[in-house]
């Protein structure tokens, strides 16, 4: 990581000009503030000296010209995620802990990703790799890559060494890198099914982050038909917070629930080179997918329809 990296939230050194901090209040409100000697932080409940800050340790709590109270610390990522600047939907925390986890994302890999988006899982996946490993973004949209540099140059200091974004389509990219995950966040992943068995030797990781159950039952089967992967499986991940106070604990009337599933998939051997033979064709309805790629439709849709065409036998 670059050397212009500010210290990590919880570490010693006394807060810095040029700095970026939290700022919370007792309604859990909270503020990203960057440091400027002579500037000042207002809000509706007062201001408070920038020189105020500048100098003294994290954690502080201040009161504002209102009487607030007000704490500060250094962002983690997440706090800066939830302030950054979006082109593209952001992957949230909760499902980037399950790709760093269920993808066994390790320092020193290389991880292949698409799209880029606004950069959120970029900065989670470099953190993940450290700086001996190497993160390739492959985003289609100039625009949305555009955003994705800024927030990750933003959050770093600078675009990381260990980073790689690339314009372009990941389907025709992917064939000629070598991967230990790739990670896909894309309309239509089943098309990057055979580039992603090029790019990943026997053993490595594929995931799929899909908003709709048609792009899983999609997904799922090209990962089947392919016979270069097994162990396939799709999961979801809802977050719901809790009140506690004192003996008043209860939980939120609201949560993060439905976001997207994710399917992760091993790369195998192929049967006739020692690997599984192909799975059975399901016995039940058949389900086939009308391509709607040259159709006209709005950014989020599937772009496949599922049409139940009869029974399939033994």
């Amino acid at each position: 990581m670059p050397a212009t990296l500010p210290p990590l939230p919880g570490s010693p050194e006394p807060l810095a000009a040029g700095e970026r901090v939290l700022l919370t209040d007792r309604k859990h409100r909270r503020y990203l503030v960057t440091l400027e000697p002579g500037d000042q932080w207002h809000s509706h409940a007062g201001s408070i000296d920038h020189d105020d800050l500048i100098g003294g340790p994290e954690g502080r709590a201040l009161r504002t010209t209102k009487n607030m109270a007000v704490t500060v610390f250094r962002p983690t990522r997440t706090d800066f995620l939830m302030k950054m600047k979006r082109g593209a939907q952001v992957v949230y925390p909760k499902d980037q802990a399950r790709i760093i986890g269920l993808g066994d994302v390790r320092p020193g890999m290389t991880v292949v990703e698409a799209g880029a988006g606004s950069g959120a899982l970029t900065m989670a996946l470099l953190d993940a790799v450290g700086p001996d490993g190497r993160v390739v973004s492959f985003e289609r949209r100039e625009d949305h890559l555009a955003i994705a540099r800024a927030n990750v140059a933003a959050w770093y200091g600078e675009e990381p060494a260990s980073w790689e974004p690339r314009l372009g389509d990941v389907a025709v990219g992917l064939g000629e890198l070598d991967a230990h995950r790739v990670v896909l966040d894309l309309l239509e992943p089943w098309v990057v099914v055979a580039s992603a068995a090029d790019a990943l030797s026997p053993g490595g990781v594929l995931l799929a982050y899909m908003p709709t159950v048609t792009q899983v039952m999609r997904f799922d089967r090209a990962c089947a038909d392919s016979g270069a992967f097994a162990d396939v499986r799709t999961t979801e991940s809802l977050d719901r917070g809790w009140d506690v106070d004192n003996l008043a604990v209860r939980p939120h009337h609201r949560m993060v629930a439905h976001t997207a599933f994710l399917t992760t998939a091993r790369r195998v051997l192929a049967p006739d080179e020692g690997g599984p033979d192909a799975p059975r064709p399901t016995t039940g309805p058949t389900v086939v997918f009308a391509d709607t790629r040259d159709l006209p439709r709005g950014d989020g849709a599937a772009g496949d329809t599922p049409r139940v065409v009869g029974d399939q036998p033994d």
